[in-house]
């Protein structure tokens, strides 16, 4: 566990010298996001099925958290917490949105990106958005508002939803890019636009065959959700696009070497469908699930390079970390679940995508900044939730009482600077929410999604389960029965947290 390394008086003196040379040579900060990547897929975490060479070098020159989490079992609501430092719990509208779905995060709402731009930096998104755009009713065709330049983006070229739900196009500054006018792009989520043929009719025309709920329109020889017409030239193709998103990322950095830059890298990997590169096909024997891992770790590279080039590595603060716990099926059939052999995409942690257990949102979580954080590991408890409040504090922002509400000001533990993160972190799947305080965690009743896909349900009948994660990490032996206080003392703050508005002080 990494250590503090000051003693108290000393700690005041540094902290108090240091803060104004830290928000005045401000870091440049870079947020790599993976998809469905679990803590178990990256070697630093222990993988040994696939080899992660980039991120192994940010855990060795940075730090490796033990103890960090995203908010939620999926993709939508994790990045609304992450950008908004609120609990999508909170917020009605912030499940797993289509790919026609409105902005959900209010326009002139105050963001991770709106505090950083506040304090200098050029911000950018680029990747998988999935947070809505316009106001409902999108018309492709057109300049599409409100988008990421509404909430503190300055630049976004991003998809809009997800790699398995129609548009499949890229959306460069609220513009449809390389789309003919002669040719507009249609999209529905309610009924098939006529004569288009999809993973139903056409099915044994598919290169990557549909397992469940992917059978829709066909783009490049892979049905997805919903229905697109037209678009044709600008419908992107899977195999590139690690490459276009690695790509539009350093142009990014390169553009603004000169300042503080924020970077938002949202990848597409390891989402489905899985249809990484030619190069980077066999380069597991997992199939293309662990292929998609491979070239994922070859993103991290491609903007670790390009720092490496330009001088700016010392003075940047990369973070690496997933929106959600792993999968295997997860509406394709690629394999993921036969050639999975021995590898444990969640590591010792249970299940995954989709649930409440700890495989769902313990993340990898890997912190490296050369000018301020010494190597080292570190077991303090940080969720992702806590990243605006958190930067604001690195950079010298003001946080207004309603913003952020559940974000927690946690930098001494993001920079190794203390052992001690939050002391409680709440983990919400499936309409279910749990909590973890220290070692002790607790689920209420409800039903749990279990395994990694295909998946099974668990039954947490009253008053709830109860388990010692240092103990027991697998989640396999309640002890409510055992320690009814110190259950009754994890619902009470349960409760709590979920009665106040707010949890940040």
């Amino acid at each position: 566990m990494h250590k503090l390394i000051c003693a108290p008086l000393f700690a005041c003196f540094v902290v108090a010298c240091a803060a104004p040379s830290a928000v005045a040579e401000k870091p440049n900060i870079v947020i790599i996001y993976a998809d469905d990547i679990g803590y178990g897929d990256l070697s630093c975490y222990g993988a040994t099925a696939v080899r992660t060479p980039n991120c192994d070098r940010l855990a060795n020159e940075g730090i490796k958290f033990t103890g960090g989490y995203c908010t939620a079992a999926t993709c939508t609501p994790s990045r609304y917490s992450l950008l908004t430092g609120e609990y999508n719990w909170r917020k009605r509208g912030t499940g797993i949105a289509s790919g026609n779905a409105k902005m959900i995060i209010k326009p002139g709402r105050t963001t991770l990106a709106s505090v950083l731009r506040d304090a200098g930096y050029k911000t950018a998104v680029v990747g998988k958005w999935h947070l809505g755009l316009g106001a409902g009713n999108v018309d492709w065709n057109k300049p599409i508002s409100p988008g990421p330049r509404d909430i503190g983006f300055d630049y976004s070229y991003i998809m809009a939803a997800t790699g398995d739900r129609v548009p499949c196009v890229y959306v460069e500054q609220g513009k449809v890019v390389g789309l003919d006018p002669d040719d507009p792009l249609y999209t529905s989520y309610r009924k098939p636009f006529p004569g288009q043929p999809t993973g139903k009719s056409h099915r044994d025309t598919l290169k990557m065959d549909w397992s469940h709920g992917h059978n829709a329109t066909i783009i490049n020889g892979i049905s997805r959700i919903g229905h697109q017409k037209g678009g044709v030239a600008a419908s992107w193709v899977d195999e590139d696009m690690a490459d276009e998103f690695a790509g539009q990322a350093v142009k990014f950095i390169e553009r603004n070497k000169d300042r503080p830059f924020f970077l938002f890298f949202a990848t597409h990997d390891v989402h489905v469908p899985r249809v990484p590169h030619p190069r980077f096909v066999g380069k597991t024997k997992m199939g293309p699930r662990g292929d998609a891992i491979v070239q994922f770790d070859w993103q991290v590279g491609q903007i670790l390079k390009t720092l490496d080039r330009l001088g700016l590595t010392d003075n940047t603060l990369v973070l690496v970390s997933s929106d959600n716990g792993p999968v295997l099926d997860d509406g394709y059939k690629d394999q993921a679940v036969t050639h999975l052999g021995q590898h444990k995409p969640a590591g010792p942690w249970r299940a995954g995508k989709y649930s409440v257990f700890e495989g769902g949102t313990r993340m990898p979580f890997i912190v490296r900044w050369p000018a301020r954080i010494k190597p080292g590991e570190s077991e303090a408890i940080i969720s992702q939730v806590d990243f605006t409040a958190t930067f604001a504090a690195l950079t010298g922002q003001a946080l207004a009482d309603g913003d952020a509400p559940d974000s927690l000001n946690v930098l001494p533990a993001l920079l190794g600077e203390s052992d001690k993160g939050r002391d409680h972190v709440v983990q919400n799947a499936g309409g279910l929410t749990a909590i973890r305080m220290g070692d002790w965690k607790y689920i209420p009743p409800g039903n749990v999604r279990d395994n990694l896909g295909p998946w099974a349900r668990a039954k947490i009948e009253a008053p709830g389960h109860l388990y010692n994660l240092k103990a027991d990490p697998n989640e396999r032996n309640n002890l409510a029965a055992k320690h009814p206080e110190k259950l009754a003392e994890l619902r009470a703050k349960l409760e709590e947290v979920k009665a106040a508005s707010k949890t940040r002080p």
